[in-house]
């Protein structure tokens, strides 16, 4: 989180962490990672998982990505893959 600047508002568990992904993202920005968050029509056609997470640069010693059949779920794994890597989202 930045210090002062007063963006980060309190997330509502119920609403889920697709409420969150531009402050997550602006944040990865803030600390040197590059990230993304994408849909992809054709695999959605395709009834595969179709939301999709990169990210990579900063801290991160090499690019990750995360799969998942909805945003929630995507960015769900996509923060637990941070964390593991050692990025601690503040969310």
């Amino acid at each position: 989180m930045t210090a002062g600047r007063g963006r980060w508002p309190k997330i509502d568990q119920d609403n889920g962490i697709e409420d969150a992904v531009l402050l997550i993202l602006e944040w990865l920005g803030e600390q040197g990672v590059g990230a993304a968050i994408r849909l992809d029509a054709e695999r959605l056609r395709d009834r595969k998982p179709a939301w999709t997470f990169t990210a990579g640069g900063g801290p991160l010693s090499h690019p990750m990505r995360a799969d998942g059949a909805t945003a929630r779920e995507c960015l769900s794994r996509a923060l637990v893959h941070l964390r593991e890597a050692g990025v601690d989202v503040p969310f």
